[in-house]
């Protein structure tokens, strides 16, 4: 069959001369055009996302360095940056490999978010690029502090380091290398172009981006856009494209899946998730809100140290240490203090109960008070009071350190007792970013007044301590260039203060200091040993006895109606007091400001009270006394209660 004298088959072969003629011409001319695009250069951007903690997060970024290194079609590189930091050496390990690439591409760097390895990570570009509102900077190191081996016949270990890797007391000594690393990095990476002195630098300021435009951390308020255009000038390219840089297929993962990684995961990380990742030591360069504590089974963190748990072991005691009012110290931290006076034939308990505190008082050189989180009432503080007036020693310590601190008290259990004496511990930490001990916290005490206390002394380090306001009884000044964190100002701190009456109250604003190894740091031993020693020089008269005939209060019997009128003195002011019993139930109390109504049970137990829009109800009624009361007998009570006061209610216990 032919079609117009062609065969079929010759049709066939026409029409597809013409197809391939067709597909030749449009080669010819779409080809340049997709060869064009193909060949136009890169400007690569490689995205910093989240904490960086684990080995493969920073694996998935350095692979995204190496892609860009040993791609030639890759001219630039903007590096985006939405990071708080991470682990240390991820941290050098990505700045470093970022200097390498940098030796052959430029690199422009875009900040959401570059704080501490964040930042570290930024100062290796070119050119730092950031929103007005980013958070840059925070400079500086966080490290959890090696645990307290106590250990074992079945495993053993070749060195006194080999389980905790570090030493406790020189700890702050290989943060402040570390710290030197990153105040080194931002030095080199940011030269002329900072405006703000490298002891700045230090303190770990976060900047938004306008201030840190100001302060030299970055070069230029933009967007992505315009970093993408500066790396384009650095490159010298007029047509370039932009890809985002994707690992290599050998890192799991690609770039994109961890996009998102500064959500959930970020939201939850703690102290505490941390140390499951790296158990202390571990040392970060990393922007962490404070939410949780540490923990770590077996090698012990510094506040799962022992704590010692007595009821009473002060009966007989020459120095008593007060347990009884919440207090947050124990046997752990005083025993340096505890061998040194056992050398002297002196012992020391401890009571949790404010009675056997009391009781022991009569044959006591020293009393202790330490870290409490209970305010003393106005009876304890008399007796303290007391106690100081006939000779003995009174030891108030506090330390601003977590570690001895309630959130809820703070300073206000102290306070209680120093008050009395003319002392007030005050708020917050010392620090001396020039002059101290390792690191800034560290203070280094050189200015003494001569005192029992503070004889011999040239050097005492403090750890973290806080300042004792006082008219003039400071026998310890921090040196010039200490700050305080709250008042955020230098002055004259004075850490130590002495109050000499008939007695003597001495005041600590650390508790470390007693404690091994930090004990043995230039002279703090030879202060513990003053303190030994005074304690020792303390005579203590034996109470004297006075033969009595038993004496015995038996219930007395009031009709309902009864009246009685009394004068009550109240902090020196006097003033009458009226006492009605209304019914075998009810009692009125009426004094000048206010009355209370006290309601009782059939068998004279107290259930509730109102006093003028006030009310309290016990969970149980607190009993009537125990008569006959016989003197020298005690007896105890206590019972949860609920306070109402404005309308709000409010939880808490009476014990007696």
């Amino acid at each position: 069959m032919s079609y117009g004298g062609v065969s079929r088959k010759g049709l066939i072969v026409i029409i597809i001369l013409c197809v391939l003629l067709a597909s030749s011409l449009l080669y010819q001319f779409v080809t340049p055009v997709m060869r064009v695009e193909r060949e136009r250069p890169i400007i690569g951007i490689i995205r910093v996302d989240g904490t960086i903690i684990e080995a493969s997060d920073a694996g998935r970024i350095t692979s995204s360095i190496n892609s860009a290194l040993l791609n030639g079609s890759v001219k630039a590189v903007v590096l985006r940056i939405d990071s708080p930091g991470g682990y240390a050496h991820l941290i050098e390990q990505i700045y470093l490999d970022i200097l390498e690439l940098k030796r052959e591409k430029p690199i422009v760097a875009t900040a959401v978010t570059a704080l501490s390895g964040g930042y570290y990570i930024a100062v290796a570009a070119d050119y730092i690029y950031a929103h007005p509102t980013s958070m840059v900077g925070n400079v500086g190191v966080i490290g959890t502090v090696p645990p307290v081996l106590i250990p074992s016949e079945r495993v053993i270990e070749t060195g006194p380091h080999k389980w905790t890797g570090f030493s406790r007391l020189l700890f702050p000594f290989n943060l402040t290398h570390a710290l030197e690393s990153f105040v080194s990095a931002v030095l080199r990476g940011r030269g002329d172009r900072l405006k703000v002195s490298s002891n700045t630098i230090r303190k770990g300021l976060v900047y938004l981006g306008s201030e840190a435009r100001e302060a030299g951390l970055i070069d230029e308020i933009g967007s992505l856009q315009a970093a993408i255009e500066h790396a384009a000038r650095l490159a010298n390219l007029t047509e370039y494209r932009v890809e985002e840089i994707q690992p290599s297929l050998n890192t799991t993962g690609a770039l994109s899946s961890m996009g998102n990684k500064t959500g959930a995961m970020d939201e939850a990380l703690t102290l505490e998730a941390l140390n499951r990742i790296h158990p202390p030591p571990a040392v970060y360069y990393l922007y962490l809100p404070l939410r949780g504590g540490t923990r770590s089974p077996l090698l012990l963190s510094q506040e799962e140290e022992p704590k010692l748990n007595v009821s009473s072991r002060a009966e007989g005691a020459n120095v008593v240490v007060d347990l009884s009012h919440g207090n947050m110290i124990s046997a752990w931290e005083l025993d340096i203090l505890a061998a040194e006076l056992s050398k002297r034939n002196i012992t020391l308990g401890f009571a949790s109960k404010w009675d056997d505190v009391d009781s022991s008082l009569e044959t006591a050189s020293a009393l202790i008070i330490a870290a409490p989180t209970l305010d003393y009432s106005k009876r304890e503080v008399d007796r303290i009071s007391k106690f100081v007036g006939e000779g003995r020693i009174l030891l108030l310590f506090s330390d601003p350190s977590s570690e001895f601190l309630s959130p809820s008290s703070l300073l206000g259990p102290i306070n209680s007792v120093a008050n009395r004496f003319g002392l007030s511990f005050a708020k917050g930490y010392l620090y001396n970013e020039e002059d101290h001990y390792g690191f800034y916290r560290n203070i280094i005490l050189r200015d003494f007044t001569n005192s029992s206390l503070t004889s011999g002394l040239e050097r005492v380090v403090l750890f973290t301590s806080t300042h004792i306001y006082s008219d003039g009884m400071g026998v310890a000044r921090a040196p010039s260039g200490t700050y305080s964190s709250t008042a955020e100002r230098a002055g004259v701190y004075t850490p130590i203060a002495i109050v000499e009456r008939n007695g003597t109250v001495a005041a600590f604003g650390d508790i470390t200091f007693l404690t091994e190894p930090y004990c043995y740091v230039e002279d703090n031993y030879r202060l513990i040993l003053n303190i030994a020693s005074a304690i020792s020089g303390v005579e203590v008269r034996p109470p004297e006895r006075v033969e009595e005939g038993e004496r015995m209060v038996k219930r007395p019997e009031l009709p309902v109606g009864t009246e009685k009128v009394y004068r009550e003195v109240v902090d020196g002011e006097e003033h009458t007091m009226r006492w009605v019993k209304v019914s075998e139930e009810v009692i009125r109390v009426e004094r000048p400001d206010r009355n209370t109504t006290y309601y009782l049970d059939e068998g004279g137990a107290l259930l509730r009270w109102e006093s003028d829009g006030m009310e309290v109800s016990y969970d149980e009624p607190i009993p009537e006394e125990p008569y006959p009361l016989t003197e020298g007998e005690r007896w105890t009570y206590g019972s949860p209660y609920n306070l109402t006061l404005h309308g709000r209610t409010y939880r808490g216990r009476l014990s007696g």
